[in-house]
């Protein structure tokens, strides 16, 4: 709360007494009507606070900011008054106001604190006033030279706006809670293999899921090792431990090229032991038949040049081709072994620290963006990551909400754009857009995402149950990951809540 503020209460609190009619009031204006709220629900009034959009919520809220480390909802009173948007200004705060959990409350400018008698409050009807008085508590006339200041009462401003939230808060905890298997019993398929694919200079690289411990974004800062290989890059700092960097042009002898905004870390592991390869791009994540898969020639497998890559895989009748690289065969390397002795010699302590236990506090998400935000979902529901073919199949009395149909495999699968099932704007097809495949209700089933951008662990501490705004939200986006440290909030979709069973069963009939 300012100085200015307080030293106003400070003010007011002497003027009161146990037997005081007066109560204390925090008045603040909306355009050119002038309100008040009892302070005693008034936590702080803050600067406005950067936030991201929530998608089926209530036109009203702006979004979720970061107070301190916990979800903050933020609502914009201009738009629940119907009136025109205004870019905030050095005046603009946002009352943090507790209706049963915080909410944050956008005004224009916060005037002062006043202390009013009680007598002076006089009902609301007659008033003249663009406010609907439905959501007004009384007025207070002739304070401090101001003929009119309307009570605003917000018990009924969020009855009306956001008539779920209160009773979703203790169901969707609950559910949040549970423990959904959301993963299907085509994971254990022997006869397929589960391959995240990245590009290096042009060319098509992959290596077995099993061996991906996350991917992220390559850091602005790694340390070089001194007397190290020219393609190991140094260390980089992923969660307090120490992780070896490893360029895979150098490694394989390619071009050099300056690390931009689409490179990424896909780190690796084999027992205890992980380190991280920069990649051009992560590609998608193919589920493949083992009949496309072949050794590499016997030939190259003695190259130690090329012994990184054990087999190759044929897609799309041999017109495509993916080097498997092989994270055993990496490991084997002296530079690795010679990189991994580095990280415990430079920070043993951390090291050791570190420990599989901690796996358990840790939850694994993709991470993929529509429109202007960071969504995720769980690793276990996403059985793989594909591109968006140049043209989807349209089916007469297809399902208004199926974009199309595309063949994977022999199989036919429907295709949903995600952005139209969470109402937010469309957008032209482009190269970096991918389709995520979930199974749900038992029919394998593609959702159209902006790009995806990473695989990330997220310790089980950041992630909150999301504030309940409407039914939908609260079901499908129960939960956000708060990345206080790095200033990222990620909303987590609920892949169980996708379709309903009405859509799950529109779906089966054209699968």
């Amino acid at each position: 709360m300012s100085n200015a503020i307080l030293e106003s209460q400070a003010t007011v609190d002497d003027q009161l007494d146990e037997n005081s009619t007066s109560q204390l009031f925090v008045t603040f204006f909306v355009g050119q009507e002038a309100f008040a709220v009892d302070m005693s629900p008034v936590q702080e009034i803050i600067r406005i606070p950067d936030s991201v959009r929530v998608p089926l919520a209530p036109a009203s809220l702006e979004g979720l900011s970061n107070l301190r480390g916990k979800v903050l909802p933020i609502i914009s009173l201009r738009k629940i008054f119907g009136l025109d948007e205004k870019v905030a200004d050095d005046t603009s705060r946002a009352l943090v106001i507790d209706i049963g959990q915080p909410l944050g409350f956008l005004v224009d400018k916060v005037a002062s604190v006043i202390n009013v008698d009680k007598n002076n409050i006089e009902e609301v009807d007659g008033i003249s006033s663009t406010i609907d008085c439905d959501l007004l508590n009384g007025v207070i006339k002739n304070v401090n030279g101001q003929s009119l200041i309307m009570l605003l009462n917000f018990d009924q401003i969020i009855k009306r706006e956001f008539a779920e939230m209160s009773t979703l808060v203790n169901a969707t905890a609950t559910a949040s809670n549970a423990d959904v298997d959301v993963t299907s019993s085509e994971n254990e398929d022997s006869d397929e293999l589960q391959l995240v694919s990245f590009s290096v200079a042009g060319e098509e690289y992959a290596i077995d899921i099993i061996n991906v411990q996350e991917i992220v974004q390559v850091p602005e800062l790694i340390t070089r090792v001194p007397n190290s290989a020219t393609h190991v890059l140094g260390l980089m700092n992923l969660r307090e431990r120490l992780l070896p960097v490893v360029s895979l042009r150098g490694l394989f002898n390619l071009p050099h090229k300056d690390i931009d905004e689409r490179c990424r870390v896909v780190v690796i592991s084999l027992g205890n032991n992980s380190i991280g390869i920069v990649t051009d791009s992560v590609s998608e994540v193919l589920r493949v038949p083992k009949d496309t898969v072949d050794q590499m020639p016997e030939f190259f497998t003695k190259n130690s040049e090329l012994n990184d890559i054990s087999q190759i895989c044929k897609l799309d009748k041999g017109k495509r081709l993916v080097s498997i690289i092989s994270a055993e065969n990496m490991f084997h390397h002296q530079f690795v072994k010679t990189a991994l002795e580095s990280v415990n010699h430079m920070n043993v302590d951390e090291v050791e620290e570190f420990s599989d236990s901690d796996a358990d506090d840790d939850e694994q998400i993709v991470v993929f963006r529509l429109a202007e935000g960071e969504f995720g979902v769980s690793i276990e529901s996403v059985q793989e990551i594909v591109r968006v073919p140049d043209e989807l199949t349209h089916v007469p009395k297809a399902p208004e909400f199926v974009e199309g149909l595309i063949n994977l495999r022999g199989t036919v699968m429907p295709v949903i754009d995600q952005r139209k099932r969470l109402n937010l704007p469309s957008c032209e097809r482009n190269d970096r857009q991918r389709i995520m495949v979930f199974i749900l209700n038992g029919v394998r089933t593609g959702f159209i995402v902006d790009a995806v951008t990473e695989v990330l662990k997220v310790s089980k501490e950041s992630i909150d149950v999301s504030p309940q705004l409407s039914g939908q939200q609260a079901t499908l986006l129960n939960r956000v990951a708060n990345l206080q440290k790095v200033g990222r909030m990620i909303q987590l979709i609920d892949t169980s809540y996708l379709i309903d069973d009405a859509d799950a069963a529109s779906l089966a009939n054209i699968a």
